[in-house]
């Protein structure tokens, strides 16, 4: 009976004791801490003269000391392979190992020589063994079945802590890769120019998984090669490796499936085309994310790290998110290189519109003088005689009248030939068109761009080319009052036409207006009358006559208003398709 209620009160104690320590080793959700915590209560609770905890690597699949009381330093190096020592052993048979005496078992690895005896249970997470809870003392068959069952009991205790900690690091870093996400994506954002997008995506990305390098490569034309266009943390045997064939590359797996890959060591991969500049660059895990626009793969994000590292799977969805961005971003810069191109070539159109007026107006000018001197040429009735010498100079002066006057009907039927070719169209269109094509360009110079535009606008027969280069015209000098920055609004209406009935003639009207300097009185007289009668202070004027040109053309009218420091408002007014 004595026997019974003194293993009933031991029993008791330990349940107690068990408690206790679960208590404590719950008390945290830091990684590092709690194995501490676990090791430190574990000793105790076992008397134990030294006590470790040693955990599986994902990368490596060695067993590895991740935290240890009572140990010399030395042996947080040890690296067991599962069924190596007692602590391999018990990872790989998923049993105890209870040993009384050490020296007499050929499968323990000393630490430290003054152990005798050995108690170490597996570490067990939803079935699958994650690492060994090692307990050690000073005397010979320290440890019994009792203590045995409490380790295994406390074990259990101890894998449910571990694995709440790395769940809660799980989140933490999904956490702190979502801020880091949303951060960078901002950032890749607000770049336009294409190489400074591709090298903040490859600095962002190394940020972003914490690598030692990142590169970007992208498809060229031929779709057959992959470029470097962007590194971060490559020396020069990584810049200058040569260029990546889609078909044989590692990297050109991932683009080619548009999925991503990774490799634990490029150094010893048979798949890594570049090993030697691996190994002197000193990169050894790999992850490669295509980067996708459209359904069409375009290049490869990759991140490299200096240590064997495992991605888990959110690291892959995160930076794939990422490479997502990037695609966006790199073809929004390289949509904004075209627009640049663009709008040069509106530039170069209107420089040569100007040019075709230019000349249409100095042939109207030579016209008439040169009429003139042909009717008085004529009128001389310079006949001399054969044997005089005037005779020929008179034959030439005729001669070259009649060649100059061929000359000005070519110039002007030449203009005649830029006529508009007037189509139904949407005004709101083209000004929502030249929003975007100047959005960036109003925005480095501090204008505000604003549209008032009235919605389901009859259309107007028109010339689209032409009037976009009128209103583009208009934009960019409104821009060019405003060097400070200012407001320019656009704005459309309909308003009946002045004669025929309201129902079948109505106008539309284009209005700008500026917060820039302003015009004086004759300025606004003149704004959009002869090309060789300009109003500006600097340049050509030719850009405000070609827009008093095209109005004309588009039979239609144009009115400004405007006083020096109030600003400009330009009307133009045009009569609306039947």
């Amino acid at each position: 009976m004595d026997n019974e209620l003194n293993e009933l009160k031991a029993r008791y104690e330990r349940l107690k004791s068990l408690y206790q320590v679960g208590s404590v080793i719950h008390s945290t959700l830091e990684p590092q801490p709690a194995l501490l915590l676990i090791v430190r209560e574990a000793a105790r609770l076992m008397h134990a003269s030294s006590c470790s905890v040693v955990l599986v690597n994902p990368t490596t699949g060695f067993l590895e000391i991740q935290a240890a009381q009572g140990l010399p330093t030395k042996a947080e190096d040890l690296k067991l392979r599962p069924g190596e020592g007692l602590t391999g052993w018990v990872a790989q048979a998923r049993k105890p190992a209870r040993v009384g005496d050490v020296t007499k078992d050929r499968r323990y690895i000393m630490l430290r020589p003054e152990v005798r005896s050995e108690l170490a249970v597996p570490l067990e997470v939803h079935g699958e063994v994650r690492g060994v809870l090692n307990v050690d003392s000073d005397r010979v068959d320290a440890f019994s079945a009792e203590d045995q069952e409490l380790l295994e009991s406390l074990a259990v205790q101890a894998a449910r802590v571990i694995q709440n900690t790395w769940l809660y690091e799980q989140i933490r870093l999904k956490a702190r890769l979502l801020e880091s996400l949303a951060r960078v994506s901002r950032t890749i954002n607000s770049a336009l120019n294409l190489d400074e997008v591709l090298q903040t995506i490859t600095r962002e990305a190394c940020g972003l998984m914490r690598a030692k390098l990142g590169s970007l490569l992208m498809l060229d034309e031929s779709g057959a090669w992959l470029d470097l266009r962007a590194s971060f943390g490559a020396g020069l045997a990584y810049i200058a490796k040569p260029r990546l064939g889609v078909e044989e590359s590692l990297l050109g797996v991932a683009v080619r499936r548009k999925k991503p890959i990774q490799v634990e060591n490029v150094q010893t991969s048979s798949r890594y085309q570049n090993v030697e500049v691996a190994r002197q660059e000193g990169l050894v895990s790999l992850l490669s994310v295509p980067l996708v626009f459209a359904g069409e793969a375009i290049g490869a994000l990759n991140v490299y790290t200096e240590q064997p590292y495992l991605f888990s799977d959110e690291e892959i969805r995160i930076l794939s998110a990422f490479a997502e961005l990037s695609a966006i971003a790199i073809e929004k810069a390289r949509l904004y290189e075209r627009v640049v191109d663009v709008e040069e070539l509106l530039r170069q159109n209107e420089r040569l519109s100007a040019l075709g007026l230019l000349a249409a107006e100095v042939a109207h000018e030579i016209r008439n003088p040169l009429t003139v001197m042909k009717m008085l040429y004529h009128s001389l009735d310079l006949n001399f005689l054969p044997s005089d010498p005037r005779a020929e100079d008179a034959r030439l002066m005729g001669e070259k009248i009649e060649h100059l006057n061929r000359i000005v009907e070519r110039i002007l039927d030449f203009a005649r030939t830029t006529e508009p070719k007037l189509l139904p169209l949407d005004l709101n269109g083209i000004i929502e068109e030249l929003r975007l094509l100047v959005r960036h360009k109003f925005a480095n110079q501090g204008v505000k761009l604003i549209c008032a535009l009235q919605p389901r606008l009859p259309q107007i027969p028109g010339d689209a080319m032409q009037l976009e280069q009128a209103f583009l015209n208009l934009m960019l000098n409104a821009a060019e009052a405003m060097p400070a920055g200012g407001n320019l609004t656009i704005a459309t209406r309909v308003v009946p036409a002045k004669s025929g009935p309201p129902e079948t003639l109505r106008s539309v009207i284009v209005e700008f207006a500026d917060t820039g300097g302003g015009m004086s009185e004759e300025q606004c007289r003149r704004a959009f009358s002869s090309v060789l009668s300009t109003t500006k202070p600097k340049g050509t004027g030719l850009g405000l006559a070609i827009v008093g040109r095209t109005v004309e053309t588009h039979n239609g009218t144009i009115q400004i208003k405007s006083q020096p420091g109030r600003g400009t408002v330009i009307e133009i007014i045009f009569p609306s398709a039947r």
